[in-house]
């Protein structure tokens, strides 16, 4: 089975190619340029980097949130889009799932976090389970840093993600846990790690209906808050 992992939802943009669990090849550009400029380039870049066509591909994979709304809808329709085209399944994977694989082999806590900015982030817990694959402790939710510090259990924690770079400081303190310095790659979201879990969740028979595939944002755009405001 060849799966396309996609994933959109930060600045930057991941995608591979797998056969199997296998990675045939993979692509990772970093912030600085609109996703909608870069992604069917790189897409078909992608393809050609591992002699693959896209009537080839038998899955796609797409983080489905949370992240930025500009990322996620971009990432979702365009899978929505070549699911449509293709006549293939599609699967939804959190964002913060596919960000916990670059934490294993771990034997604590992993916590993933994305900044939300105005003190926020996205955030989840988790553990790996003995397959490799993460376990959720609790539901991915949108919430103040200085909450979350507070409602941690206690126990090593290995913190990852923009969120965990830009709030390091405050995290580490008093906490027993870790965090990798700016710049590391388990910071990042690869797409091999949206596309092994994809294929996982589609095996359980978690595949979506690509016509009501819909992001998830956990959070409302200024647009719809403003709007319920003035309701």
């Amino acid at each position: 089975m060849i799966t396309l992992g996609m994933d959109c939802a930060t600045d930057t943009v991941g995608l591979a190619l797998l056969a199997g669990d296998e990675p045939l090849a993979e692509i990772h550009l970093g912030p600085g340029r609109h996703h909608a400029e870069v992604l069917l380039p790189a897409l078909d870049n992608l393809l050609k980097l591992a002699g693959k066509t896209l009537g080839e591909i038998d899955l796609l994979a797409c983080t489905s949130g949370p992240g930025s709304f500009t990322g996620v809808r971009m990432g979702v329709t365009t899978a929505k889009g070549l699911a449509l085209a293709l006549d293939k399944p599609i699967v939804g994977v959190s964002t913060l799932e596919a960000l916990v694989m670059n934490a294993m082999p771990c034997a604590g806590f992993v916590c993933p976090l994305l900044d939300a900015r105005r003190d926020q982030v996205y955030a989840g817990l988790y553990r790996m389970g003995q397959d490799g694959f993460p376990v959720g402790l609790s539901p991915d939710c949108l919430t103040d840093v200085a909450r979350w510090i507070g409602e941690l259990p206690e126990g090593e924690i290995e913190f990852i993600g923009d969120g965990a770079v830009r709030y390091r400081d405050r995290i580490m303190t008093g906490r027993a846990g870790r965090c990798a310095p700016a710049g590391n790659r388990c910071h990042r979201i690869h797409g091999w790690a949206v596309g092994v879990i994809g294929i996982r969740h589609y095996l359980e028979g978690r595949a979506e209906d690509a016509l009501t595939f819909l992001p998830k944002y956990l959070r409302l755009s200024e647009a719809e808050a403003r709007a319920g405001s003035e309701a």
